[in-house]
C-alpha cells in the first residue's frame, strides 16, 4: 500500500470481498540523501504523508498494517544498478528491477513469516494461467494504464500467488470506487510518475552526487556525427540517453538526436531522426512467462518502452537470449532499457536490451 488511489483501493476491495488483508508499505530509500540540499521537493509514494494515509485506510477498515524496511536491499540492488548502468553508457529502468527483484520478492517473504496466500498490488495488469499450468501476465482492459511491460521480470513463483485486481478496470472506475469507500481526497491525489528515488526529476545531479568527481572525470568529450566528424564538447557521457533531444547545448542549424553513446571513448554520436531507426537487436537476461523458452523464430509485438504500443517482430534464440528483427524500423532503441514480448495481450517474456546489432 503506497497511499496512493490504485493500492488503497485494491486492498479495500479486497477486503470487501472477504479476503483477510494484510496491508503492506515499503520504504525503499532516504528522501534526505536523494535530493540536493536545496530542494525542497518531495512527491511520490516514498514520504511520510503516503505512509499514514495508508495505515488510516487500513485502521478505518480494520485490517493490520506495516511499514517494511527494504532501504538496504533497495539501495544494494535497485540505485547501484541504476549509476553502473549510466556509467557503463546505457539507460536503466529501475521500476522493472524493483518490480522483478526488489518489492515481489520482498513482500513474497513477509507474506509466508505473516502466513499469507497470496500477494496484492494496485497495478493494472492480470494475472493467468495456460493451458500448460504456467502463469503469465495480460495487459490490463484500460490500455492507457496497463503496466504488464513493468511486469515481464515476474517469474512462475511470484506469479502463481500474485493477485491484480485492478486489471479489468478503467481508471475512472476506481476513482469512483475511491469516493464510494469514503475517500473523495484519494480520487483527486495527483499520481506520480517519477523515479522514486529521484522525486526532482535530475537523475543527471543524483549520479553526480552518488558519485563524486563523476562530473570532472567525463566532462569535455566530443560530440561527433555518425561518421566520427567531431561537432563540438559535451558535459560527459552519462548525463546523456538515446533519443534525446533537448538540453544538447549545442546549436547545428537543425534538430539532432542523441543516436549512440561509447563509454569508451566519452563519445555522444549525434544524428538526425531517422539515424534513430533501427530494425535489429539483441536481447538478454530473459525472463519467459507464457512459454517455457523458444526453440524456433516466432513473431510477437515487441514493446520496447513503457507507452511503446509495440511492433511487430520477429525473434529468434540468440546465444544466452534473443535477437529481434523488427518488420518495420523502430525509433530509440536504448540499451538497458527492457524489451518486452506479446501474443495479443499476453507477455511471453521479456529481457534487457543489451547492445544494438550492427
Amino acid at each position: 500500500m503506497s497511499g496512493g488511489i490504485d493500492s488503497t483501493v485494491t486492498a479495500l476491495m479486497l477486503n470487501q470481498q472477504g479476503y483477510e488483508v494484510i496491508g503492506i508499505t515499503m520504504k525503499t530509500w532516504d528522501y534526505a540523501t536523494s535530493v540536493g540540499a536545496s530542494s525542497k521537493k518531495e512527491t511520490g509514494c516514498c514520504n511520510i504523508d503516503s505512509f499514514n494515509d495508508a495505515r488510516l485506510a487500513a485502521v478505518q477498515h480494520g485490517f493490520p498494517h506495516f511499514i517494511l524496511d527494504i532501504r538496504d536491499e533497495f539501495g544494494d540492488f535497485v540505485i547501484e544498478n541504476f549509476v553502473e548502468e549510466y556509467i557503463a553508457g546505457r539507460t536503466p529502468n529501475p521500476c522493472v528491477l524493483c518490480n522483478t527483484h526488489i518489492k515481489w520478492r520482498a513482500l513474497l517473504k513477509r507474506a509466508d513469516a505473516l502466513d499469507c496466500e497470496f500477494i496484492a498490488t494496485g497495478h493494472y495488469a492480470q494475472v493467468s494461467k495456460s493451458q500448460e499450468g504456467r502463469y503469465f501476465i495480460q495487459k490490463g482492459t484500460d490500455e492507457n494504464k496497463d503496466q504488464s511491460y513493468a511486469l515481464w521480470g515476474l517469474q512462475q513463483d511470484l506469479l502463481s500467488r500474485t493477485i491484480l485486481p485492478l486489471g479489468t478496470y478503467r481508471k475512472p472506475e476506481i476513482r469512483q470506487m475511491a469516493v464510494e469507500f469514503g475517500y473523495p481526497e484519494l480520487a483527486k491525489k495527483n499520481e506520480s510518475y517519477e523515479i522514486c528515488f529521484i522525486p526532482d526529476n535530475d537523475y543527471r545531479g543524483f549520479l553526480k552526487r552518488r558519485v563524486p568527481g563523476l562530473e570532472g572525470r567525463v566532462a569535455g568529450g566530443n560530440f561527433t556525427d555518425p561518421i566520427g566528424n567531431i561537432l563540438g564538447k559535451h558535459k560527459g557521457y552519462p548525463f546523456y540517453t538515446v533519443g534525446q533531444r533537448k538540453g544538447l547545448d549545442i546549436a547545428l542549424g537543425k534538430p539532432v538526436f542523441v543516436t549512440r553513446i561509447i563509454p569508451e571513448t566519452n563519445t555522444v554520436i549525434l544524428g538526425d531522426e531517422d539515424d534513430l531507426r533501427e530494425q535489429l537487436m539483441r536481447v538478454s537476461k530473459i525472463n519467459w512467462q507464457k512459454y517455457g523458452g523458444l526453440e524456433t523464430p516466432m513473431d510477437s509485438l515487441v514493446k520496447i518502452r513503457y507507452k511503446d504500443p509495440g511492433t511487430l517482430a520477429s525473434i529468434l534464440p540468440y546465444e544466452n537470449g534473443v535477437e529481434v528483427r523488427f518488420y518495420d524500423p523502430v525509433k530509440g532503441i536504448a540499451p538497458g532499457q527492457s524489451a518486452v514480448f506479446y501474443e495479443g495481450s499476453d507477455v511471453i517474456g521479456g529481457g534487457v536490451i543489451q547492445r544494438l546489432t550492427m
